[in-house]
C-alpha cells in the first residue's frame, strides 16, 4: 500500500475541485491510498457542490488504523488553539489562504519526510497570496527545497513525448541572459539526466536549448551560446553525460517529438513550457527533480474565474497522481534513506 499526499493548493482555487473529481471520478489501484490535506469546511462545500462523496476525517495520529483509501487530514485540527475554520470563497485569495496554503504544504512535506507519505501532490497555489503570508519564496519548487533541504533541485515538464527541465523558473524575460550560467546548466542537465531512468526513458540523449535564435548565428544575434552554453555543455560531456546542442528553439522540440530526445533543457520557462503545453495542455505535469521526496503535480494554475463553477477539468491533477504513484515504487535517484510506513 502506498499513501499519496495531495496538498489542496490556494483555498479560493481549483485546487480542491480538481482533487475530488481525480480522485472521485478515476478507478485507482486497491494498492493506494490518498490523503487530502486541507480545510475540511472548503471539501465539504465542494463535495456537495459535485455531488461527491466527503472524504472521512482523518489525523496523523490515526496511522494505519483508519482503513478508508480516501480521507482528509486538517492539519489545523492538530494546532492548539484551534484556528478558525476557512470560509469557502471561490475565486477569492489573500494573505489567510496564503497562510493555509503554506501550513498545508509544510505538514505534507513533514508527513513525506517521516515517512508518513510515499509521495506528494500539490494543487495549484497563488504567489500573490504566499507573499502576502510572508513566503519569502518565488514559488513551490524553492519552498519545497527548502523544507526538504535540497541545494541542486529544478522542475521538469511532462506531457505527451516531451519531458522539459528549465534552466531558469519564474523570472522577467530581461533577467534570463545573466541568469542563464554554465552551472545553472550544467546543473538541470545532469538532474534531466538522473531522472530518465527514473521515470524508464530509454532515450538518455538530452537536448539543449539555445537561448538566441537560431542558436546566436555564431554571435550574430548573441554570444550567450559561445560564452556560456557550448563551454557548459564540453563541461557535461567530460563528464560522461549524452547532451546535445545548443539547439534552436524552434527546431529541439520537433526532433524531441520525433524520439531523439529522452529531455529538453530549455533556458526558460515559456521557451520550455510553451510547446509542451501545445501538445499537453490538460495533462501535463509538473515533476520536482533533485527532492528526496516524490512531488508532482498539476501542470495549471489556481484558475480564480471558474473557481466554486463545477468547471475546472481535473486531467492534469489526475496526471500527477498517477506518476506520483508510479515513482513511490521506484527508488528515488535523490533519496536519502527516508523513514517508511
Amino acid at each position: 500500500m502506498k499513501t499519496i499526499a495531495i496538498t489542496l493548493g490556494d483555498p479560493g482555487g481549483i485546487g480542491p475541485e480538481v482533487a475530488l473529481k481525480a480522485l472521485y471520478q478515476n478507478r485507482w489501484p486497491a494498492t493506494l491510498r490518498f490523503v487530502l490535506i486541507g480545510s475540511r469546511t472548503i471539501l465539504r462545500r465542494q463535495a456537495a457542490y459535485l455531488r461527491l462523496p466527503l472524504p472521512p476525517a482523518w489525523r496523523l495520529a490515526d496511522g494505519e488504523k483508519n482503513t478508508d483509501r480516501i480521507v482528509n487530514w486538517e492539519p489545523e485540527q492538530d494546532l492548539k488553539p484551534k484556528l478558525k475554520p476557512l470560509t469557502w470563497q471561490p475565486g477569492i485569495t489573500g494573505k489567510t489562504q496564503g497562510q493555509a496554503a503554506v501550513r498545508w504544504i509544510r505538514a505534507a512535506v513533514s508527513g513525506c519526510m517521516a515517512g508518513h507519505f510515499d509521495a506528494l501532490v500539490t494543487g495549484p497555489i497563488c504567489k500573490e497570496s504566499l507573499h502576502l503570508a510572508g513566503l519569502p519564496y518565488p514559488g513551490h519548487t524553492e519552498f519545497l527545497a527548502a523544507l526538504t533541504r535540497t541545494r541542486v533541485f529544478a522542475m521538469m515538464l511532462l506531457g505527451g513525448p516531451l519531458r522539459v527541465v528549465l534552466v531558469t523558473r519564474h523570472l522577467p524575460l530581461a533577467k534570463v541572459p545573466d541568469a542563464v550560467s554554465r552551472a545553472a546548466i550544467q546543473e538541470a542537465a545532469l538532474l534531466a539526466a538522473q531522472a530518465l531512468p527514473w521515470l524508464g526513458v530509454k532515450q538518455k540523449t538530452v537536448g539543449i536549448c539555445a537561448l538566441n535564435p537560431h542558436a546566436g548565428d555564431n554571435g550574430i544575434l548573441g554570444r550567450e551560446e559561445i560564452t556560456t552554453i557550448r563551454p557548459a555543455l564540453r563541461a557535461l560531456r567530460r563528464r560522461g553525460l549524452d547532451v546535445e546542442g545548443p539547439v534552436p528553439g524552434d527546431v529541439i522540440f520537433h526532433q524531441a517529438l520525433q524520439g531523439r530526445y529522452g529531455a529538453v533543457v530549455a533556458m526558460y520557462h515559456d521557451q520550455g513550457l510553451g510547446p509542451l503545453k501545445m501538445i499537453a495542455f490538460e495533462e501535463g505535469v509538473n515533476l520536482t527533480l533533485g527532492l528526496p521526496i516524490v512531488r508532482t503535480s498539476p501542470d495549471h494554475g489556481t484558475a480564480f474565474d471558474i473557481a466554486g463553477k463545477g468547471q475546472a477539468h481535473a486531467g492534469s491533477m489526475s496526471a500527477a497522481i498517477r506518476l506520483a504513484a508510479r515513482l513511490a515504487r521506484r527508488k528515488n535517484p535523490w533519496g536519502r534513506d527516508l523513514p517508511t510506513g
